[in-house]
């Protein structure tokens, strides 16, 4: 359960220098005007990443796309502020904590360097109560501590109140039975992945002529005019650069809760090493790729989630494309198998 605050004194109001990406304005915004266009901007399928009052590159760069499917120049901050201030009008909200959440965190979990003590686990779940209740609300753990401080986070019970960005949480417990076959509609749409900006973009059947790569730009530039064809962008973390499969190919499958092989020669090469070698490790949130895979044409190369979300941007996949993980379990709703995925 949810429930929005009238007001947001419990944070104080500072004028953020927001850094910007290409082409990005410089932003100034208080702390209450920042959260509510990140929340705008998430729930609006315009992905800034993590909600934390301090909007950066990520934030500049959907607002930019935000102001393309619109129709307002890439710079304009002034029509995306009034939506959100109409859209958002209390960027914080008072959640319950569920029973559900007890069932998904286990401080047992091992972490990375013990691979075989995590294929002994039935799911990778979170570790900690904040990292589950940051992953729900779209943002990070240090921010939820600090706006619920000082409350501890880890000792919550189901009922106990804390407060959070008001955003749509992202059900984990939701997720593992759905199946996702071609539709008529998604399946024909065509997804960028410009590794670059380090941004995923998701286009109607193919992207308008009225979009528009000068020699040099990382993204395409907004020529002033409405792209109805623009429907979402997600940050993303591409692969290593040797890695990368730049190119154009087809989304193969979209499959919840996957199981993860574990292989170190690929990690390391690109090529399936001994199956000798190799560890199962079980679904989960934490997860190398998160909570759902969609795999492309390419072998070995798809869009998936992610046990860091904080790092998304920066720390690189072996060859992969990583979101968020509740970005990523949106993807459904946009694309479908048979998707076009162009890497480039």
């Amino acid at each position: 359960m949810i429930r929005p605050l009238a007001c947001l004194f419990i944070l104080a109001l500072l004028s953020l220098p927001v850094a910007s990406g290409r082409d990005a304005p410089y932003l100034e915004l208080e702390t209450a005007d920042a959260l509510r266009l990140q929340i705008f901007l998430d729930q609006s399928h315009f992905g800034p990443g993590v909600i934390d009052g301090k909007p950066g590159r990520f934030t500049t760069l959907s607002l930019q796309a935000w102001n393309e499917a619109n129709g307002y120049p890439p710079d304009d901050i002034e029509n995306a502020m009034k939506a959100a201030r109409r859209e958002v009008k209390h960027p914080m909200a008072t959640a319950v904590v569920s029973e559900v959440a007890r069932q998904w965190v286990d401080p047992s979990l091992p972490y990375d360097s013990d691979r075989a003590g995590q294929a002994a686990k039935k799911r990778m779940s979170y570790r900690r109560m904040s990292e589950f209740l940051a992953e729900r609300y779209h943002c990070d753990e240090d921010f939820l501590r600090a706006i619920n401080a000082p409350q501890n986070l880890e000792k919550l019970e189901a009922g106990d109140s804390i407060l959070v960005p008001n955003v749509e949480p992202f059900l984990i417990e939701k997720l593992g039975a759905n199946s996702h076959e071609k539709d008529d509609e998604l399946s024909s749409r065509h997804v960028v992945v410009d590794t670059k900006a380090n941004q995923l973009r998701i286009y109607k059947p193919a992207p308008a002529a009225l979009v528009v790569a000068k020699p040099g730009d990382a993204i395409a530039i907004n020529e002033g005019r409405k792209n109805k064809n623009l429907v979402a962008t997600f940050p993303i973390t591409p692969g290593r650069p040797k890695f990368i499969a730049i190119g154009t190919w087809e989304l193969r499958n979209m499959v919840e809760m996957p199981w993860w092989r574990y292989d170190q020669t690929f990690l390391d090469t690109g090529e399936r090493g001994p199956e000798e070698e190799t560890l199962n490790i079980p679904p989960g949130p934490n997860s190398p790729v998160g909570i759902i895979w969609n795999g492309t044409s390419k072998r070995g190369i798809g869009l998936h989630g992610t046990s860091n979300p904080e790092t998304i941007g920066r720390a690189r996949s072996s060859g992969c494309i990583r979101l968020c993980n509740w970005d990523a379990a949106r993807l459904p709703k946009f694309i479908r198998p048979g998707a076009t995925i162009e890497i480039r």
